[in-house]
């Protein structure tokens, strides 16, 4: 009987030919990734890049992060710099619209001689508002 992994050589043979798989997969899809995230390149680069990565993957990917590499770390930087501007921006939106307690209390007012709200949900609104 052929066992497939008899010996602890085996198992540790493929377990490294297992994360260097895992590894591979991981460049190409980011490859991809990056590829169809470029706003500058053209269509047709887009095309002739998404063959190569396509019909021959492994070499596809090596060419792409010798010929694009500096790109992809640049298009990278500005994305992260770009999320963190609009984090920033959305919280100083939050923290700008807070509002006071006794603008809380005015609106939930407003709503219950509106009838949007009754008593006792005021009285919840205004609990919240000044705790």
């Amino acid at each position: 009987m052929d066992a497939m992994t008899n010996d602890f050589g085996d198992v540790l043979l493929w377990s490294l030919w297992f994360f260097v798989w895992i590894a591979a997969l991981m460049i190409w899809f980011r490859c991809l990734f990056d590829l169809f995230g470029d706003h500058t390149l053209s269509g047709w680069g887009k095309a002739g890049w998404a063959v190569v990565l396509i019909f021959v993957p492994w070499l596809g990917a090596l060419i792409y992060l010798i010929v694009r590499g500096r790109s992809m770390t640049e298009r990278q930087i500005a994305k992260a710099e770009s999320m963190q501007a609009a984090q920033a921006d959305y919280i100083k939106q939050v923290a700008a619209s807070s509002t006071s307690p006794a603008n809380q209390i005015a609106s939930a007012r407003s709503l219950l001689e509106s009838g949007a709200i009754d008593q006792s949900e005021f009285e919840t609104l205004k609990a919240k508002a000044l705790a």
